[in-house]
């Protein structure tokens, strides 16, 4: 039989974030292919299941203030060198800017170093990045748009886009197992049946929460049954209150983090995403994988080209004019991107806020443009397979 070839992943740590995700899905998908090690800079608060899976913690976690965490890199590049030395795997595949670094400090002689750029606010160190690209033998991004701004600004051409993956007939059996507890009942006062709107996400200004409260605010008038779920980790505190100020608290469940968010997710008719940057949305393609209906911004990266097919929509328009420019795409509906100043004063309700409650009331009221949609969601979904991931990592090897 052939000897396995030699992957190190390597992941600052496996908390329940996205690039994570997709880093443990990597090294149980790769296993037939490949003899893998996964490195990790600190084993607290593991949020995924990696019973099986070969561990090495090298038990230096995150430091604070500037000269510790420089100190912090060192010893840890310093050590992943002497692992990559003592294993010689053939291959070193990072998630994450903070891994990235460690990994391409830490080259040797006979490991390639791919480094993975999962999100576009990584594009936001152009210092880092060209460190990275020095030592890097290839750079796999999230998303066309990241690949085509490091070949033109940084002149970089070993890179490629690989996009994250997911397995949708495991989502919907794990939706299906248990029941999520909401703070309502599943009909309303006048006996009608509650149409949750939902999204996912950390408690993060990127993610544009502000702007989601106020245009389900809006929404919430014109349909009394529809109800928000957020799911996602963090106290959502500075939220709770904004709710408070809209008049809707009630309405809104912060489900927090969740171990099984899909109970959840299938409570929804429409998945809403309002953030400012992404690299490759996880939870609007796990939406999908559960018919949800995607209602997004339009924002740098991932959205356009999971429900447009294309890298972005090229938005080029006056400000009165985003009401014209909403895309009824094939997969989903997208939005210009949204302002990106925070604001937590319900009293202020820009037009764009208004004019994406007036897109999502429109999708609730007309019964068959929700359904189409909704299938249409699914559709898309069946292209981001495990097995075509595999495919396309194999190719790159």
């Amino acid at each position: 039989m052939e000897k396995k070839r030699k992957l190190m992943l390597i992941s600052p740590m496996l908390h329940q974030g996205g690039f994570e995700r997709v880093c443990i899905t990597t090294a149980r998908l790769l296993e037939p292919y490949f003899d893998i090690t996964i490195v990790i800079f600190d084993s607290s608060n593991i949020g995924y299941d990696i019973e099986g899976l070969h561990i090495i913690d090298l038990n230096l976690g995150v430091q604070r203030g500037k000269i510790k965490k420089i100190l912090n890199i060192i010893k840890r590049s310093r050590r992943l060198r002497t692992l990559k030395k003592e294993m010689k795997p053939d291959i070193a595949y990072s998630f994450g800017p903070t891994a990235n670094m460690v990994n391409s400090f830490s080259k040797t002689k006979n490991t390639k170093v791919w480094l993975g750029i999962r999100s576009y606010m990584d594009m936001g160190e152009p210092v880092k990045l060209k460190l990275f690209t020095r030592f890097a033998d290839l750079i796999i991004c999230c998303s066309k748009v990241i690949e085509k701004e490091l070949k033109v600004k940084y002149k970089f051409n070993k890179i490629t886009t690989l996009y994250n993956l997911y397995d949708v007939e495991a989502i919907k059996k794990e939706a299906q197992e248990k029941e999520p507890e909401l703070p309502w009942q599943d009909m309303d006062e006048r006996g009608k049946k509650m149409r949750c709107l939902l999204s996912m996400g950390r408690e993060d200004d990127v993610k544009g929460f502000w702007h989601m409260l106020k245009i389900f605010s809006l929404v919430q008038k014109r349909i009394p049954e529809a109800r928000l779920i957020l799911v996602g980790e963090g106290s959502f505190e500075e939220y709770k209150k904004l709710a408070e100020n809209l008049g809707i608290l009630k309405f809104v469940c912060f489900a927090g983090r969740q171990s099984e968010p899909y109970k959840y997710l299938k409570k929804g008719e429409v998945y809403l995403l309002t953030s400012l940057n992404e690299g490759f949305p996880n939870a609007l393609v796990e939406g999908m994988c559960l018919g949800l209906a995607a209602v997004s911004t339009d924002c740098l990266t991932g959205p356009a080209e999971i429900l447009l097919g294309q890298a972005n929509a090229g938005w080029h328009r006056k400000p009165e004019n985003k009401k014209e420019n909403v895309i009824y795409g094939k997969y989903g509906i997208l939005v210009p991107p949204m302002s990106r100043g925070k604001d937590l004063n319900a009293g202020c309700i820009l037009e764009e806020e208004k004019n994406m409650a007036d897109i999502i009331i429109d999708l609730m009221q007309d019964e068959n443009k929700l359904e189409r949609y909704q299938k249409a969601a699914r559709e898309r979904a069946q292209c981001f397979s495990y097995e075509k991931y595999v495919e396309q990592f194999l190719d790159l090897t």
